[in-house]
């Protein structure tokens, strides 16, 4: 299981502010304000932009905290999936999950898709979830259900590609998302 970082204790007047930073930030990503600009997030809560460093070094480092309660609903769900005893199902219960974070959650698919992680915390999330696919793979390859050659940091960037596509796609992105991830799971199957 990943370590997390536990943050020094906060004032009380620091955690209302960054309360305030984070609302304001998830309400510039829903609009499609990506990079995220910390003078504009400063502006919008009433806070200088020196506030806003102290509380997030970057705006990357804003992306990836916004991104943390996604990742570990998408965990839990990795998690979850290691126990299904049908090993093809319990792969698509998480693809799916993946993609359907994606698609709700403006940010993700940019944090999931980076090399590189600001935070401990994210590299050591994204770790965890594809130690889990990985082992969700290894499951599947044995049972004869997926082809080999593929692995979890494949399938992390496919399903970004996902994301991304049913983003721009013209349609409901749910509803392209699902297309393009049951061409994808065509692609993963051992025919």
């Amino acid at each position: 299981m990943a370590r997390t970082v536990t943050p020094p204790p906060r004032r009380a007047d620091s955690l209302r502010i960054r309360a305030r930073l984070l609302v304001e930030a998830r309400a510039l990503l829903e609009r499609g304000e990506l990079p995220l600009q910390l003078n504009e997030l400063a502006r919008r809560a009433g806070v200088g932009v020196g506030t806003v460093y102290r509380h997030f070094a970057s705006s990357r480092s804003l992306l990836e905290t916004l991104a943390l309660e996604p990742f570990h609903e998408l965990l839990d769900i990795a998690r979850a999936a290691v126990d299904e005893p049908d090993p093809w199902a319990a792969l698509e219960r998480l693809l799916h999950a993946h993609v359907r974070l994606e698609t709700e959650h403006n940010g993700v698919r940019e944090v999931l898709a980076a090399t590189a992680d600001e935070q401990p915390d994210t590299a050591a999330l994204k770790a965890e979830l594809d130690a889990l696919t990985d082992g969700l793979l290894r499951r599947a390859r044995s049972a004869g259900a997926v082809r080999d050659g593929v692995d979890a940091t494949d399938i992390r960037s496919l399903l970004c590609g996902i994301g991304y596509a049913a983003r721009i796609s013209g349609s409901a992105p749910d509803e392209a998302a699902e297309r393009y991830l049951r061409v994808l799971a065509d692609g993963l199957r051992r025919h």
